[in-house]
Formats: C-alpha cells, structure tokens, sequence
C-alpha cells in the first residue's frame, strides 16, 4: 500500500464488487508507476486493443508518467486496487465544462462492477471539478463497455463517427441514476453478507482445549449445533481440540475457508488477519475484546483492525462481538457464543453487545419466537445494520426484522435503506439512550445536535416501528411474526373477564383503535361459546383485528379453547391476539404447525400476559400496516430547481470567504430564488430618513420592524409598526418605535412592504454532523418554541413526507381551520418544504438556514425574511452520489 499524501483524501474509498468482495478506489499517484506497469502487462491485448484503438503491447516511460501524473482537477484518475494490486483505471481529461472518459480493467476482474464503480466516482469527482458532461469513444465490438455506459441510468446520446460509438451524458445525479446505483449498492451489500452467512467452511482461530474458553465454546457450538459445513481448528500448540485436527496456521487447513472465527488475544488479531487473507478468506468474525471500547489505544488498534482487513478484502463482524447464527435447516450455522440455537422462524435480529445478545436469544426461545438468523456486531467496525437491512430485504427466510440499536452511525443511509424495506418487510426498533444521548463504549459515532424528535422523525418517515423496550419489540415481533397484518383500527373483543375486557378498551381508546364490539361470554364460557363468537366477529366486515381473553376456571387447563384459537387464528385472514392464562409468547397449545420446520407457524395466536401489552402491539401493527399501505409520495416533485446556479453562488461565496460566511441578503434572496421560494424585499435602515427613503423606494404601505433576537419571539409585536403610507406616518412609527423601553442598544431597523394578515411559521434547515440534512418546520414563536412543538425530516422528502410533517404538529389545527377560523393555504406550506429539502440535499455547505417569519393565509405565503450561513462541507456527503463504505478511522458510514 502507498503511503503517498495527495490534496484529495476525501476520494479514497472502501468500495464493494458485484460478488461482494472488498476493493479500494483512490486517486492514481506518481508512486504507482511500478504498479501501473505490472497491472497492464496482466491485460489481454485484445482489452488493449479496446481501450487504445490500435496495438499497445507496452507502456513507454512517457506513457507511464502520463497516466500516473495528473493534476486531480483537469486530469483526474482513479485506480481501484485488490491486496494492493491495481485491477482497474479510469480517468477523465476535461476541457471546459466537458471531460473525455476512458476505462481499463484487468481481464480477471472484468464483469465484478469495477468500471461501474469507477464511472461512478469519476461522475462526483467532475462535478465537484465544475465538469457537466461526460462523453467517451468506444469501438462497436467493445460491448462491455457500452453495456456499461447504457445501463448507469444517464440519459445518453450516441452517434458513429468512422467506426467509432461516441457516448455523451450529462453527469448530474438523477433519480434514474440514482436508482441504478442504489440497487447495485444493495446487491453488493447484501452478496458480501450471504457469503457469510451461507458459509460451507470456518476456521476457528484460538481454538482451545481449556474449559470455558471462548476458542472452545466456539468450536463446540459449531459442532454440537448441527453445522452441515466443514470446520477446522486453528490452534499453535494443540494437536487437536474437541477431537478436531488443529492446525498451526489458517493456511495450513488443505481446504478452502469461507469465513473465520477469531477468538485471540487483540495483540495477535493483525497476524490472523494476515493469515486469512493469504488464504482467501472472505470474512471475519472477531470475537476477541480489547479494541475501541479500552479507550484510546483499543481505538487505534481497532482502525488498523478494520483498515487491514479492507485492504485484503475482508468483511469484519465485530471485534468485541457474540456472533453470528443462521438457523436453516440445511446449514445451522451457530458461530456464536451462545450455547443453544434459537427457534428456526421467519425473524431477523440485530444487536450489537454480546451480553445482551445472549439475554435477546434466551428471551426469543422462552416466548418460542423463532429466528431465521441474528447478528451481535459487537463494536461494528465494519459490519453494521445497514448491511443486514440490505441482506434481508431479499432473503426469502426473513419476513420481520429486529433492531437494537445502540447508536446510529449513518443515520441518513439507515433512513434511505429502511424506507425501502419497510415497504414489504416490517422493521422493529429499539433505540437506546433515548434521554441520555449516550454512546456505548467503542462505537465512533459523530456529535449531533440533532434532538430527539429528529430521530424518531426519521424512524416514522422510513416507516420504521419504534418501540421502547425489548419486551415491547418481542410484543411486536410476534404478532407480525405469526398473524396477518390488519386492515384498519377496528377491533372486536370476545372473553370471558368482562374487568380485563374493560381494560382492553381503556387501552384501545389510549391508543387509537376503535372498539367495535365486545362480546361477554361469562366465567362458565365454553370452547363452543368462544368459537362461536370469535368466527361471528371475524366474519363482521367492520371489524379488522380481535382480541380475545381467556381466563380459566378453577380446576380446567383451557386445551379446548386454545384448539378453537389455534385453529381459527389459522384459518383467519385478520389478526387475533390474546391474553390466553397470563401467557407470553406464543404458547405451544396456541402453536400452528410450522411447514419449514419452525417452533410455531403462520397462524399461531401470540398471548400477552398484560391485556395492555397486547393492545399496544397491535397499535404498533396498524400503524405500521396504514403506512405500508398507503401512498409514499413523490421525490423531486418541484421542477424549476436552479441548482447548477446555487452551487455557484455558493462556491463564490465560499471563494471569498474559504472559512465560510453569512449570507448577504441579495444573497439569500438570489438562493432561494434558485428552488422557487420567492422572498420579500427589505431596506436595511439606520436613521428617520433613510427609513422615510426606504418606505418611498418601496411605494409605501409598508411596515418598520426592529430585528433583535430578543424581540421576534416577543408575542405583542411591539416592535412591528404597521399601516405607515407617507413620510408623516413613518416619522412617527420611528419616533415610537426607537423609543419603546425595550428596544436595546444595537438594534437593526428595516422597512418592508406590509403582508396580508396570516399565520406565523417558521422553516429551518441545517447540515448535522450525524443526520447530514434536517428540515424543521413549525409554529413561530415563543409558546411552540418552548413547548418543543416542531416537525422534522430527513432529505430528500417527498410531497406526502412534507405533508406529514406539517400534520405531525401538535399546534396543526390552528392551520386547518381551529374553531372557525379560515384553513391556511397548506399546500403551500408543503411546497416550502419540499423546496428547502431539496436545497439542503444538494447544498451540504448550508450549514443553516431559517426563513422567519413566514405569513401563511387562505391564498398562498408571504416570506418576510431569511438568515443563512455556508461553510466548507468536510466530507461534501459523497456516500450519497457513490458508493462506499466506511473509511477505516471515521466515525461515519454504518448503523450500529
């Protein structure tokens, strides 16, 4: 690997091939000349002959100083490298605002994604460079190559000249474009985590023949938990262990090695990870601790970890991690810590401490929810939630996902992931640290100044369930597990305990179901009571779930009535819970027959021991069913967007002031008018005549505000002198107004035309170091302010995003019409939403932005004012236009 340092670090990324295997992706450097040489002496003449047009056999010093020195503006070139060596290049040579684009992969690694990859990265590199166009020469018997430039997702133009296929596009990031790369991101993501998952070999490195070592519980529960794939031990100074043949080294084994398990001392983990990649090990799985949660030192250990295994390929599950168990009948993968393998079933499970990951998969077999795999990511140095969103939303053998999240490291590409997945996969979460904000030991995770509310906006937008305990989350997880997703919040009660039956509708009317009906069956009910009532209220059209109550009799086992449950809750196409003996879980005599082989079924009815649990958990699954169902809106609904014009504002302001600056306001002015916004104009003023000037230049009617902080939240409006039409009229609002007792010294002064009357609100976005973009809206003023009362949302938003978060206000009927008073123009106000997210999604440099305050009325908007502040963007959010993982040190590109 080169140590070279060059002005454009920023570029470098871990990227994945279409197979799911770790390359890297950097500038070309001068030091790489050797390399270059090596790597195109590996091309075939005929990809010579494809790239050069003619014979190339070698490569001149002139030709190599060419391809290796470029100036990373004009000339760029980028060289994707396996274990060190280049597999790939490509390069653009610009000339004004087009640039010429020219790719060559060896013919090893042709058809794994590597020109995709580069075309891609070159596309963001040219457009921070100014470059709008690509345009590229390919022969017509170059048919790889064309395939490439066609399906990117760019709109192309082709003609022929002499033989030759030209290929034009403009390189702006569509929502086609955009949907290409994103789908092969997830391919990506998802095959480098099946190769883990369906691993056929596994090598446990640290093997132990000592009791209670974690080399040996290791191999054990690989072995005694029916794993139908080969595994081999890796011990230095044991012949064997377990009555497995143990091998010094990973390379030793004979065979080929999948994936493995490291349980060593942190110290010795960096030669392990040597000798995997010498054997071609796909991932790692380290259990071993002493990485970034022992402070300073274990966090410098745990980045050499990761880059390490980048650098050779590796996908890493962990350090400090429980493991990984794939519970298919074909594989029974159990490289975990835990003793037992949970329930096969149809629920996927993501953790990330190994402790509670052993209380998780005890509580998951106590409730007999089963488990189609479950992933401990310990300190998640690379491995995260996002990839495993990625893995299930294809795997047939999960249907429900779990998440208990401990920190969020990406939230913007967790937002855009689930979002996705929750359309045809409910996703259930636990987020922890809600009131506290604190990070685990051993999780890098950037600062935000985001609130709460901003992440459980971002759970509801992607339509992510979001619970508060792991009893609720398994509450959930049942129900979706087994029953049908409901229809509506109309619900039946059938039981025999009318003071639970009571309970249960306190609960549905806390928590936004409607009961429809509630049968009373008395304490002597039998089966054929029960079964008669619950198959007449299934039957009622008006209701959409039931639930049903069953506390026994003295001396009476309830078998009976659990037969009608189970096989009514079989038959039945709308969901029943119960409160079945105080049960919780899914009892075995409320239990389906599972066809794959599971603990329980589809159809099996799930028991809560607390009535109001199981009213919660069904609230969660008919919230979550409406926004399945539902209508998610569209992306980019606003067409006049001038954006090409807003980047250029911004980078001549960031030109003139490198360290960033406020906005002037023909500044702001000429920003917002790049997304639609138009905003009024205003005289700054400092003195009676320049105020008397300013309301002349404007044609009068108009008004004098004073414009401290202290007094726009002030309620009175004191401040804001209106109905001024001539000079006499302004003397006297300047006399009044400059002399009100609290006007402090300082004050700025300015004259505007006055607005039709309406609704104060207020708009903000700002660039998070966590969230990347967040939106707010919300009432203007002190009371909403104080009372927390404000919506938030993740770019890109679509029209029903923003439409939900102006209903999302606790103060919203104050616009729809309060009392009688006449509805405000919402539509509206969702466009001003839609438009600002769209700006903060392609400006990160905004580093603020608040327009307030806004005047919204029953005909349209009148925005009297804005303030913005523009700063270098660090990281300019490339992940969002390429793709790539986590740089090796960063605190920033996966969910934990």
């Amino acid at each position: 690997m080169t140590t070279e340092v060059h002005p454009v670090a920023h570029w470098e990324a871990d990227v994945l091939l279409k197979d799911g295997r770790v390359a890297q992706l950097r500038p070309i450097l001068e030091s790489d000349a050797e390399r270059f040489v090596e790597f195109y002496s590996r091309v075939s003449d005929q990809s010579k002959y494809f790239r050069f047009f003619s014979p190339y056999p070698t490569l001149s010093e002139k030709d190599v100083a060419r391809f290796t020195k470029v100036d990373h503006d004009r000339r760029v070139a980028f060289v994707v490298t396996l274990h060190g060596e280049i597999i790939g290049v490509g390069r653009y040579d610009a000339e004004g605002d087009e640039a010429e684009v020219a790719f060559l992969v060896e013919d090893a690694h042709q058809g794994r994604g590597v020109g995709q990859l580069l075309l891609e990265h070159l596309a963001q590199a040219g457009r921070e460079r100014g470059i709008q166009r690509f345009v590229a020469d390919v022969l017509p018997s170059n048919t790889r190559m064309q395939q490439i430039f066609r399906e990117m997702g760019y709109l192309i133009d082709g003609s022929i000249d002499e033989g030759v296929q030209r290929f034009a596009f403009k390189i702006e990031p569509t929502d086609s474009a955009m949907g290409v790369m994103r789908a092969r991101e997830q391919r990506a993501e998802a095959a480098s985590i099946e190769r883990i998952f369906r691993a056929r070999s596994i090598a446990v490195i640290g093997a132990s023949r000592r009791e209670n070592s974690i080399g040996l519980a290791m191999v054990r529960n690989l072995v005694l938990g029916g794993f139908s794939g080969a595994v081999y031990a890796v011990n230095s100074q044991a012949e064997a262990v377990s009555g497995l043949p143990a091998y010094k080294t990973v390379q030793d084994i004979p065979d080929e090695v999948d994936i493995a398990i490291v349980a060593v001392p942190a110290d010795s983990v960096k030669d392990v990870v040597l000798d995997c990649a010498s054997k071609g090990v796909h991932g790692l799985i380290v259990i071993s601790a002493g990485f970034a949660e022992e402070g300073p030192e274990g966090r410098q250990r745990q980045r050499e970890l990761l880059g390490l295994s980048r650098s050779y390929g590796l996908r890493l599950i962990g350090p400090n991690c429980l493991g990984i168990i794939n519970t298919a009948p074909d594989l029974q993968l159990n490289a975990s810590l835990s003793p037992s393998m949970p329930p096969q079933g149809r629920v996927g499970f993501f953790c990330q401490s190994g402790a509670l990951g052993t209380a998780i998969l005890e509580s998951v077999s106590e409730r007999g929810l089963g488990l189609s795999t479950f992933v401990s990511a310990g300190n998640r140095a690379d491995v995260s939630g996002n990839d495993l969103l990625q893995y299930w939303q294809e795997d047939d053998s999960t249907e429900v996902v779990l998440l208990y999240l401990e920190s969020i490291g990406n939230p913007r590409k967790f937002s855009r992931i689930a979002r996705r997945v929750s359309r045809t996969k409910p996703i259930v979460a636990v987020k922890s640290g809600r009131s506290t904000q604190g990070v685990p030991a051993g999780h890098a995770v950037k600062r935000s100044a985001a609130p709460q509310a901003a992440v459980d906006a971002m759970f509801r937008q992607a339509g992510v369930i979001q619970v508060n305990s792991l009893d609720e989350m398994f509450d959930v997880a049942q129900l979706l597990a087994h029953q049908p997703l409901p229809q509506g919040n109309r619900i039946s009660i059938v039981g025999n305990s009318d003071a639970v039956a009571l309970i249960v509708a306190d609960s549905a009317a806390s928590s936004g179901l409607q009961v429809v009906e509630a049968v009373s069956l008395g304490a002597d009910a039998t089966a054929d009571d029960f079964e008669a009532a619950i198959e007449s209220e299934l039957a009622n059209d008006r209701v959409d779930a039931l639930v049903a109550i069953y506390i026994p009799p003295l001396n009476t086992t309830g078998e009976d009535v659990a037969d009608v449950l189970a096989a009514v809750g079989e038959q039945s196409d709308k969901p029943i819970v119960s409160t079945f003996l105080g049960s919780q879980g899914v009892p075995v005599l409320l239990r389906v027959p599972d066809l794959l082989g599971g603990s329980a079924g589809r159809g099996s009815v799930p028991s809560y021991a607390a009535p109001e649990a199981a009213v919660r958990a069904l609230a969660r699954v008919v919230n979550y069913a409406e926004w399945a169902a539902r209508d998610h809106g569209e992306f980019h609904i606003a067409l006049d967007h001038r954006t090409g014009d807003a980047r250029a504002l911004v980078r001549q302001v960031l030109a003139a002031a490198p360290r960033g600056a406020v906005l002037s306001t023909e500044q702001v002015h000429a920003l917002l008018a790049c997304y639609g916004i138009d905003l009024w104009t205003w005289e700054n003023v400092h003195t009676k005549e320049e105020a008397i000037a300013a309301g002349e230049a404007l044609g009068w009617d108009v008004v004098l505000k004073a414009g401290s902080e202290h007094l726009r939240i002030n309620p009175d409006l004191v401040h804001v002198w209106r109905g001024i039409h001539n000079a006499d009229d302004m003397a006297a609002a300047w006399d009044n107004v400059t002399s009100w007792t609290g006007m402090r010294k300082g004050t700025r002064f300015f004259v505007q035309k006055a607005a039709a009357d309406g609704i104060h609100v207020s708009f903000s976005v700002a660039e998070d170091p966590l969230f990347g973009p967040l939106v707010s809206f919300g009432l203007a003023g002190a009371p909403s302010e104080l009372l927390g009362d404000r919506s938030y949302g993740i770019p890109p938003l679509t029209d029903l995003d923003a439409e939900a978060m102006i209903r999302n206000l606790r103060s919203a009927p104050l616009l729809y019409g309060y009392r009688g008073s006449e509805p405000v123009d919402v539509d509206a106000l969702q466009d001003i939403v839609v438009r600002l997210a769209a700006m903060k999604d392609d400006l990160p440099e905004i580093a603020e932005l608040d327009l307030e305050p806004v005047l919204v009325h029953d005909k349209g908007f009148t925005a009297l004012s804005a303030r913005a502040k523009v700063v270098p963007s660090a990281d300019r959010r490339g992940e969002w236009y390429v793709r790539r993982l986590s740089q090796p040190g960063a605190t920033g590109d996966t969910l934990a």
